[in-house]
């Protein structure tokens, strides 16, 4: 049995109380920028588009880690969502979440860590808040 690079997941399994979109950055590639090329943006090893970070709020207050990173490819930047009237958050939602698993060597000890990517980023609907499993 192969085990795929990239595990699809479900957005309420990966954010069960929503998340927020705080922000959309271009992915740097650490190889251009040590190198000192003009263009360091990464791309996308499969399809070549350009990779860009969208920097999301987790709402669950459980969570370890409050702000994660969710990787998207395009030439261009992901539109960001709406904000909510009044508040500086923007509800979202990814579709094509994938969990992709890596070791982290960048330390004394090496630890397994994931990233997450998405194919798509649309506005969550701001009526119920998503049911929490019991």
């Amino acid at each position: 049995m192969a085990v795929p690079q990239r595990i699809p997941v479900r957005f309420e399994d990966v954010f069960p109380q929503g998340a927020y979109v705080l922000a959309v950055e271009a992915a740097n590639d650490f190889e251009k920028v040590k190198a000192g090329l003009a263009d360091v943006q990464a791309r996308d090893k499969g399809n070549g588009e350009r990779v860009w970070s969208v920097r999301v709020l987790d709402a669950d207050p459980a969570a370890r880690k409050s702000e994660v990173k969710v990787k998207m490819t395009g030439e261009t930047p992901p539109d960001l969502p709406d904000m909510l009237p009044g508040t500086p958050f923007r509800p979202v939602v990814f579709d094509g979440l994938l969990v992709v698993p890596y070791v982290d060597s960048n330390g004394a000890r090496p630890r397994q860590e994931y990233s997450l990517r998405a194919s798509a980023m649309r506005p969550a609907s701001t009526g119920r808040r998503p049911a929490v499993a019991a």
